[in-house]
């Protein structure tokens, strides 16, 4: 794919409206970190061989200001040095709405990262902007990616190139808060479609004038369930989400669509369990113990962990259908476009090692996402363990969608849903409209990449 030229992109990325999806918090405030060179003493010997030999790089690493995140990149960062004393790496952060539009701003005008972060989901908008470069085939060669990462990782294939490599993945799973089950003496999870039903509506509580005093099910189609809806739910009845080549929404090929659109809206309108906005979003209302059941990402693990270390949750896969499926995401370390020379190779050797398995590692301890790479991940001490072990059992069934605009198939999603729920429009109606609005994105975008 040929990239067009940096001006013809710049107004359109910089209006992109970020809208968390799991991926992160953006409750800390605007600030940039660095961290500097401190080779420990056992390794002077090697360190002053190896700057005889290469080259002071100075190199800057881009992702958006998640506390946990900043703090290990910057722990990360020091030990990579004492490694590459040759190689200084700054880190600098954003707020997470700031993002798009800082390296829209400074990118095209070589003034941005040599390594920046990001989600999955905005890959295609950036590599059809010319913000990125193809992976160094020498370090992340096609075939050892597809044989050694979860097959999710090919979302950021595109073109035939790998133009991302994560640390960490993610999938959904369904928590629980133990104390509210043991309440309404629920003794066994739901993992059936129709027991998740009845499970969210024994664990259901309203006031006497009908108003939430307990979620059975948080209900939020902006945070997690649109994912559950494209990757999860649309699979799980039968259906397919996209056409191979990435081309055509498929919702609408099966009766599956449908009915799993109007199966996770019955959740809020027929079953009335759950409704969007309750104690601000799912996961403060699961969180807060106002939620007894929640879809949620392994990455709320870390944040639980920190910020409510006292709440008894558990986790389970995901109930499941005709056959199972999860959805997944990952967000992935890229190199932009106008990265070249001396500073290329630093942002490769820093790369390798954030993806290396050690680090993969403490990226799982720290944060709570999961390894990318299958042999990291399946290891006993993950696998076996009471909250890891339900996500990374389903990773072998999670799909990542490939989104050409995620902010904009958020939205439609969640109009979508408001158009039932607010405006008391049909169900087959606004699905109908989804599938026709969804599709004219995609076409879209297709039509612009196929002139170029």
């Amino acid at each position: 794919m040929k990239t067009n030229k940096w001006t013809s992109t710049l107004s359109g990325l910089i209006i992109l409206t970020l809208a968390i999806t799991g991926c992160g918090s953006n409750n800390s405030s605007n600030n940039q970190t660095e961290s500097t060179k401190q080779p420990a003493a056992t390794d002077a010997p090697k360190a002053a061989e190896t700057a005889d030999t290469e080259k002071d790089v100075t190199i800057e690493y881009w992702q958006y200001e998640f506390p946990a995140k900043v703090e290990l990149i910057n722990e990360l960062i020091t030990e990579f040095q004492t490694l590459h004393p040759h190689i200084t790496v700054k880190q600098t952060n954003f707020p997470y709405d700031q993002y798009n539009q800082k390296v829209a701003t400074l990118v095209p005008a070589g003034k941005g990262p040599d390594i920046i972060n990001l989600y999955y989901g905005w890959l295609p908008k950036y590599v059809s902007s010319g913000y990125l470069q193809p992976l160094p085939e020498d370090n992340f060669n096609a075939a050892d990616i597809e044989s050694n990462y979860y097959p999710l990782v090919d979302a950021a294939k595109i073109d035939g190139s790998y133009y991302a490599i994560p640390t960490a993945v993610r999938t959904l799973a369904l928590f629980y808060n133990k104390d509210l089950l043991s309440k309404a003496q629920i003794t066994e999870l739901p993992t059936t479609w129709d027991q998740l039903v009845e499970t969210s509506k024994k664990l259901t509580e309203v006031d006497a004038k009908g108003q939430f005093v307990i979620e059975g099910l948080a209900w939020e189609p902006g945070a997690q369930l649109h994912h559950w809806y494209r990757d999860g739910l649309v699979h799980q009845a039968g259906g397919q989400d996209l056409s191979e080549d990435r081309r055509k929404i498929l919702w609408a090929e099966t009766p599956a669509g449908l009915e799993a659109f109007q199966y996770l809206l019955d959740f809020a309108i027929k079953h009335k369990v759950g409704i969007n906005g309750f104690y601000e979003n799912d996961s403060n209302a699961f969180m807060t113990g106002h939620a007894a059941l929640n879809i949620d990402g392994s990455f709320r693990l870390g944040s639980i962990k920190k910020d409510f270390a006292d709440l008894n949750f558990g986790v389970a896969p995901l109930p499941s259908y005709k056959s199972k499926s999860a959805p997944s995401s990952f967000w992935a370390n890229a190199i932009p476009k106008n990265v070249e020379g001396d500073k290329l190779k630093a942002a490769s050797e820093f790369l390798k090692f954030l993806t290396s398995k050690e680090v993969q590692e403490k990226w799982v301890d720290q944060i709570g996402e999961l390894p990318a790479q299958k042999a990291v991940a399946t290891q006993d001490k993950y696998v076996n363990d009471e909250k890891l072990g339900p996500f990374i059992n389903q990773l072998d069934d999670s799909r990542a969608h490939f989104f050409i605009d995620e902010t904009q198939e958020k939205t439609l999603f969640v109009d979508a849903t408001n158009e039932v729920l607010l405006n008391n429009v049909p169900v087959e109606k606004a699905f109908t409209d989804l599938v026709a609005k969804t599709q004219k994105l995609y076409d879209d975008y297709w039509a612009a990449v196929d002139k170029k």
